[in-house]
């Protein structure tokens, strides 16, 4: 045990009553719960916090896969990004990274206490850097000429591997099969909106703006035309896609042309065959309501409760939560109105707790259920947060104990490119020498620390959450579990000050509170009030494994089960 946990522990105690470390006493187990069940949700996926990679920028595995020379005038490996500031380096083209590499450093994701590694698309991509959209400038946005596809979100054929992502005796179905020897479950991210950039390049290139079938017959065809010029009737090339609308240069798909959801469905079919357990669905809000439930219905009729999240890049809560209504695509989505809320409380803002009372929407909120929403404070569509050493520690210490789903981007555990966006560094190349070096970061221990506790506590990851304070620099709130004989009350205790600060809290419920750091256990008598140091930047979780007895609290948590779920 460290030293700080030591101080933390030390930290614990009652104002009446006394501490004793022997284990709680058959008695205090005992307890009935009369039938009452307390969760958030009961999605087994809940369990597993997620580690995001963008697989070109994580580690270089096999250099054979590398594809120097690839895509001649417009090559692919290597393309600096232009108009960089001394001494800051950013890149559009492919850097190495690939399933070897995530698979070689699966050991190093799961010791940090992650269950699931997302990674970006599969999906063959163009073999050339893209000539036409807008030229690409430092720090720029929804530009990609001279851009390549290292990002995997250019699909041009679904069924097939891109090239640069695959080693000998390494498809995709040998690394699914080697992360889940390490025990960690494979999200793959997918596209089903957009196919590659399909219209302005100067003159046609290969592979833009172009769909081949699971056989490499070309079904679709762009023909570097701008939507409006497109002819679907006269053309079946032009079927797959819209004639209007659509992000940026890309192809858009027609979601009203069964042919797309029949070449969308069997395609990450095949990819779950082969061992994908969980889809990150890409810009979910660009195709309607009803084409998602089609396709996530298809699905789960082959692959019952096969988990989804989904991508829709806004801030208000009220116009991302139709798509986790069980009528629409009855997925889970990426919490942007709480990342908003998370960057500016431990970013260079510090703002206190209290602005996450809203976002977290655990009562009457309108979300099918807030508890199975994926968590997180950056990602590769925006600048990574901004903050100290201790802000990602606070930031930490609140994703992997407060409700939701966690998801880390890729180099986060040390604080790699904070505060960098997109073609400014957000998406640089990782490496093995940074991984090797992380392991003693205090951002990465630290994680380590509060990561391994949720992996293990029910609570943390299904249970109710009922806040108690959350306003300044502090922040208290149970997690409570409570069902068919398993039980486990958490109290959460988060300072995200300078200097230390004690919770004395009243009425707590009577029984043997183990500390979850150190595992020293402190009686609480009934009538009693608990008070608690918890150290500058850090985190007290105290675990009682007993059903609800205190009647505040068990009236607290029935308003809170009958008001969690958007009816």
């Amino acid at each position: 045990m460290t030293a700080r946990g030591i101080a933390l522990l030390a930290g614990v105690a009652l104002l009446a009553g006394c501490a004793r470390t022997d284990p709680p006493s058959p008695a205090a187990t005992a307890k009935a719960d009369n039938g009452e069940a307390y969760y958030g949700t009961l999605e087994p996926f809940a369990s597993h916090a997620v580690y995001f990679v963008v697989t070109d920028r994580f580690v270089n595995g096999d250099t054979s896969n590398d594809q120097r020379e690839q895509g001649g005038a417009h090559r692919t490996f290597d393309v600096p990004t232009p108009d960089a500031p001394a001494g800051e380096s950013d890149n559009i083209g492919y850097l190495g990274g690939d399933f070897k590499g995530v698979a070689d450093n699966a050991g190093y994701i799961r010791d940090m206490g992650f269950g699931a590694v997302w990674i970006t698309p599969i999906a063959d991509n163009p073999n050339e850097a893209f000539t036409g959209g807008k030229p690409i400038t430092w720090g720029s946005s929804l530009t990609d000429r001279g851009k390549t596809g290292y990002h995997g979100y250019w699909g041009v054929d679904f069924y097939r591997l891109d090239e640069h992502l695959p080693s000998a005796g390494l498809d995709f179905a040998g690394f699914t099969r080697a992360m889940h020897a390490q025990d960690l479950k494979v999200v793959l991210d997918i596209v089903g909106n957009h196919g590659s950039p399909a219209y302005t390049m100067p003159k046609p290139q290969p592979m833009f703006g172009q769909i081949f079938d699971k056989d490499g017959k070309l079904i679709a065809d762009h023909q570097n035309l701008p939507p409006a010029e497109l002819d679907p009737r006269r053309n079946p090339l032009h079927a797959f896609y819209n004639t209007g609308g659509g992000l940026a240069e890309l192809s858009d798909f027609n979601e009203n042309n069964p042919a797309v959801l029949e070449y969308l469905v069997g395609a990450y079919e095949q990819w779950i065959g082969q061992g994908a357990d969980a889809f990150r669905i890409d810009t979910i809000g660009w195709m309607p309501d009803a084409f998602w439930h089609r396709f996530t219905t298809r699905i789960r009729d082959k692959h019952p409760g096969f988990f989804m999240f989904g991508e829709d890049f806004n801030y208000d809560a009220g116009k991302i939560a139709h798509h986790t209504w069980p009528q629409n695509a009855g997925a889970s989505v990426l919490d942007f109105p709480l990342k908003q809320g998370l960057d500016e409380v431990f970013g260079r803002k510090r703002a206190g707790f209290e602005r996450l009372r809203e976002p977290l929407h655990l009562q009457d909120g309108p979300y099918a259920n807030p508890y199975e929403l994926m968590t997180f404070y950056d990602n590769h569509d925006m600048a990574r947060m901004d903050a100290t050493d201790e802000g990602f520690i606070d930031a930490h210490n609140w994703l992997f104990t407060a409700r939701g789903i966690p998801v880390i981007y890729y180099g986060s555990e040390i604080g790699f490119m904070r505060g960098r966006a997109e073609h400014a560094g957000n998406r640089n190349y990782f490496g093995q020498q940074r991984v090797d070096a992380a392991r003693t970061h205090p951002i990465r221990e630290r994680l380590k620390r509060i990561a391994d506790l949720r992996a293990q506590s029910p609570a943390l990851q299904r249970g109710l959450q009922v806040n108690l304070e959350l306003q300044g620099d502090r922040a208290a709130f149970y997690r409570v579990y409570q069902r068919e004989g398993e039980h486990q009350i958490a109290l959460v205790l988060l300072n995200k000050g300078d200097a230390p600060a004690r919770f004395e809290l009243l009425d707590v419920q009577p029984g043997a509170w183990r500390g979850a750091f150190g595992g020293q256990v402190v009686e609480a008598a009934a009538g009693t009030a608990l008070a608690v140091d918890v150290q500058p930047h850090d985190v007290q979780v105290l675990l009682l494994d007993v059903p609800v007895s205190l009647p505040a609290l068990r009236t607290q948590l029935s308003a809170a089960m009958g008001k969690a779920r958007h009816r």
